[in-house]
């Protein structure tokens, strides 16, 4: 089976994002680092307690941030009757839709996010 070749059209587009993870890590369970009973003994000599953990992320797509390469296989099978290519698409992203980043090894998403409108 082929599989069709698609041309995928994105807007540019930047996404930042802050978040405050206190409530989230307390709701997890993690809580002791945020207390009196915080033990940082190993990094510290003075008594240490977290006030706040904050996560940021930035995500910018644009023409400039995508790269490309080039590489050619060969895969060899019994002769048969010609086969016709695989029939081309296209799809554009002139619509609400989320992207995942994810890692090239592990196939594990690195980032992720919902692209809604231009800002």
């Amino acid at each position: 089976m082929q599989h069709p070749t698609v041309t995928v059209a994105l807007p540019k587009f930047k996404m930042e994002e802050t978040m405050d993870l206190n409530d989230i890590l307390k709701s997890m369970g993690v809580e002791t680092m945020f207390s009196q009973k915080a033990d940082f003994s190993g990094i510290s000599n003075v008594p240490l307690v977290v006030s706040k953990v904050v996560q940021k992320a930035f995500v910018e797509v644009n023409e400039k941030g995508t790269e490309a390469a080039a590489a050619t296989g060969m895969a060899f099978m019994l002769m048969c009757a010609p086969m016709k290519p695989p029939p081309e698409e296209m799809f554009i992203a002139d619509h609400p839709f989320i992207f995942f980043i994810t890692h090239m090894l592990h196939n594990t998403p690195m980032f992720f996010g919902r692209y809604s409108a231009p800002s």
